[in-house]
């Protein structure tokens, strides 16, 4: 059994400045993924700094319209906000599909943004992993990947982010709020997961000592047509294989005015498909269009020997969810 200290912060400050005075420290809220790698020996801080009681858990409306979702606010709490069933489905439908419901009632927002992979030479100890200890290897990459990525991964990882809620954050344009010993900056989720590169060790942008103390989701997506799509090996408590969030707004005159689509399961990070975006903006949302430029994203595409059906996967739930969004325009 590894000891560790055990810091209760009194406020954001003292947690930030009690974290980065001990590299070894890791910040505790729910602990519904850190604690489980504590078990496995894939985490072993030698401090935990509890955040879970810290006033970081409302979601507030700012004057124009705004959501910021404080980090300690509870995923199933999230989920059943009347503000975001009502203004972002995508968000609430993601929020729901993660997890159990045992889960959701403690996990929270931040914990859940920095939630790690769940691939098993990542989870168990006795498997090379780059991710968990640098320079001794990938094992997925010549093992079993069926559920790994096939956009962004590189030779030295090929793991997965395993957030719902991160993929509707990414499509409605979300930011995260963080406070650190240099004081408070804003990161886009899009922004705040790493591509793993040759560092796959690094999961986020985070700088040491930095707490996530909020995300805020801007009102230009408020009340657009969205919706979040999953699929996966069982109906609950499972991973994505492949998600999709998407957001569309059409104009009055048939074309697109503005979209926001992420995927999930699919990369090291939730991952915004610009290209498909750029594709379909100003142009009417058919059947044709919107193939085309899901086709143009997942081109991009380079799957391993076992994931290759993911690519048809994710273009079929794309294409339908965008198609659905379309036609329930006013």
């Amino acid at each position: 059994m590894k000891p560790y200290a055990y810091v209760r912060a009194g406020s954001v400050e003292e947690a930030a400045a009690a974290h980065a005075a001990r590299p070894g420290a890791r910040y505790l809220a729910g602990g519904t993924n850190l604690v489980d790698l504590m078990k496995h020996g894939v985490e072993a801080p030698d401090t935990l700094v509890d955040v879970s009681r810290l006033p970081l858990d409302t979601v507030d409306e700012l004057p124009d319209g705004t959501l910021r979702i404080g980090a300690t606010v509870r995923n199933s709490d999230l989920a059943a906000h009347p503000l975001v069933r009502d203004r972002h489905p995508v968000l609430s439908q993601a929020l729901l599909a993660g997890a159990s419901g045992q889960l959701r009632n403690i996990a929270t927002t931040g914990g859940n943004l920095l939630q790690r992979t769940r691939c098993p030479y990542f989870q168990d100890t006795a498997k090379p992993c780059n991710k968990r200890e640098p320079g001794t290897g990938c094992g997925a990459r010549d093992g079993i990947h069926r559920d790994h990525a096939v956009l962004g991964h590189s030779p030295y990882c090929i793991a997965t982010h395993p957030s719902d809620m991160a993929v509707a954050l990414a499509a409605l344009d979300a930011t995260v709020e963080l406070h650190g010993p240099d004081g408070e900056r804003t990161v886009p989720v899009t922004e705040f997961h790493r591509l793993p590169g040759d560092h796959p060790e690094r999961d986020t942008v985070i700088r040491p000592g930095e707490l996530i103390t909020a995300v805020v989701v801007p009102p230009t997506t408020a009340g657009l047509p969205s919706a979040y799509r999953k699929a996966r090996d069982r109906a609950s408590y499972a991973f994505a294989l492949a998600s999709v969030a998407a957001v569309l707004d059409v104009a009055e005159d048939g074309t697109v005015r503005h979209v926001g689509l992420a995927f999930g399961g699919l990369a090291h990070r939730p991952w915004r498909a610009r290209l498909a975006e750029t594709a379909l903006l100003g142009a009417a949302p058919t059947e044709h269009n919107i193939t085309h430029a899901v086709d143009a994203e997942l081109g991009l595409a380079q799957p391993l020997r076992d994931n290759a059906f993911k690519v048809p996967l994710a273009h079929n739930m794309a294409c339908r969810v965008l198609t659905e969004l379309a036609a329930a325009r006013p």
